[in-house]
């Protein structure tokens, strides 16, 4: 690389609650981007933590997602999660087309069409809670449940299959030495399984995700059996895992800043708004996900980097971005809204938004009105958080009303 510092080491292992990464924080208050060795990877990378340095390096054209297959790239996992054929390791023009067509199916007027599925699907785990009775586990009830319920609902998997479809998520997303043949395994079982999805859905189509996919036309393009495959595998990795954690991230901020729900439950129109500076706020997951790298030559935010460099960003970190966001470790109910970047940024950001938001408020919006009196009942700091994957979020939120 172009300089000759030594790197950091990073682990980004941090998981104290929804307290802020200081190894991130460090990087964030250097002078320039920085290098730093990931635990697994061959290589070292460039970190880019500012939110103007990480809109430049995803709309580069000279940072390649594409090229770091074939790569032992520095990442956080044993295994790559992304597959090979993923729109999330695509290079626009090629890239482009693939979300055009599947962006289809996840436009806005989709996801109000899917609102009301996901609505009873929640108030089907609210029902089963108040059954229950206090206490019950909220991340178990509902965090757990409704997003890996709505994605394999909407994707079409049949309801025998949805346990086994989540253990094989959790497998892949699984940290540590050890846990990489599990992964694989889990990858390949996950692939094989859609491409045969696809196969019966085009043989006989539904009001399926899958099948609306397979529908799309740019014209006379249409997307291949082994993209809708992988398209749908993408889906139901980042349908299940960044829900799953968002709903505990947020539920847990509402058990403890009471100030939030009251918010919400005196002004619910507010809800899309606050949702988003929260989305913003919580740092849902660990460090860096996929990097790209260096075709050529390029100097950006004072790095010299070279050709074939790894090139990470922090979304994490471009959310706390002092520039852009005054006190950007505060949750503030009025800030002015500004697109965050939880969910990605440009070429690669998330195809699914629409869907994620409508999941999103109709979990906090129905859990809000039906549990008016709604409580943690343990003290915070008992809380047990994730420490085995990637992801931030709390093992259980035992609550009462």
């Amino acid at each position: 690389m172009s300089t000759d510092k030594e790197p950091a080491t990073c682990p980004f292992d941090f998981s104290d609650g929804l307290e802020f990464d200081p190894a991130l924080a460090d990087l964030m208050g250097r002078d320039a981007p920085a290098r730093v060795r990931l635990p697994y990877g061959d290589a070292e990378a460039w970190v880019f933590t500012g939110f103007d340095d990480v809109k430049r390096v995803t709309s580069d054209p000279r940072l390649s997602r594409a090229a770091i297959i074939g790569h032992d790239y520095p990442r956080l996992t044993p295994e790559p999660i992304v597959s090979p054929e993923s729109i999330n390791v695509m290079d626009p023009p090629q890239s482009s087309r693939v979300r055009q067509l599947a962006a289809q199916a996840f436009t806005q007027q989709r996801a109000d069409e899917m609102r009301p599925r996901i609505v009873r699907l929640a108030d089907s785990l609210l029902d089963a809670m108040e059954e229950h009775g206090p206490p019950a586990d909220l991340v178990e009830t509902l965090a757990d449940t409704l997003p890996q319920h709505t994605v394999m609902d909407l994707l079409g998997v049949p309801r025998e299959d949805w346990a086994q479809m989540q253990d094989w998520v959790r497998r892949l997303l699984v940290v540590g030495t050890g846990t990489k043949e599990a992964a694989v395994a889990a990858k390949a079982d996950l692939t094989a399984y859609f491409g045969e999805l696809v196969q019966q859905r085009q043989k006989s189509p539904g009001d399926d995700l899958i099948s609306l996919m397979a529908e799309a036309r740019d014209g006379d393009d249409c997307l291949s059996d082994r993209e809708l495959a992988v398209t749908a595998l993408t889906l139901a990795l980042s349908g299940q895992d960044t829900a799953t954690c968002q709903i505990s991230n947020i539920a847990y901020l509402l058990l403890t800043r009471p100030e939030l729900a009251d918010h919400l439950r005196n002004r619910p129109e507010d809800v899309t708004g606050v949702l988003n500076e929260m989305l913003r706020y919580i740092p849902f997951r660990n460090g860096v996900g996929i990097p790209r790298l260096a075709l050529e030559d390029v100097e950006l935010g004072g790095a010299q980097i070279r050709a074939g460099d790894f090139v990470h960003v922090s979304y994490l970190a471009a959310n706390r971005d002092p520039e852009r966001y005054p006190d950007p470790h505060v949750i503030d109910t009025d800030r002015p809204s500004r697109p965050h970047m939880t969910f990605g940024w440009g070429g690669h950001r998330c195809i699914a938004v629409p869907l994620a938001m409508a999941e999103l408020e109709v979990a906090v919006g129905r859990l809000l009105e039906r549990f008016p009196g709604l409580r943690l009942a343990i003290p915070p700091e008992d809380v047990r958080w994730d420490t085995e994957t990637i992801r931030r979020f709390p093992l259980e939120l035992p609550v009462a009303w």
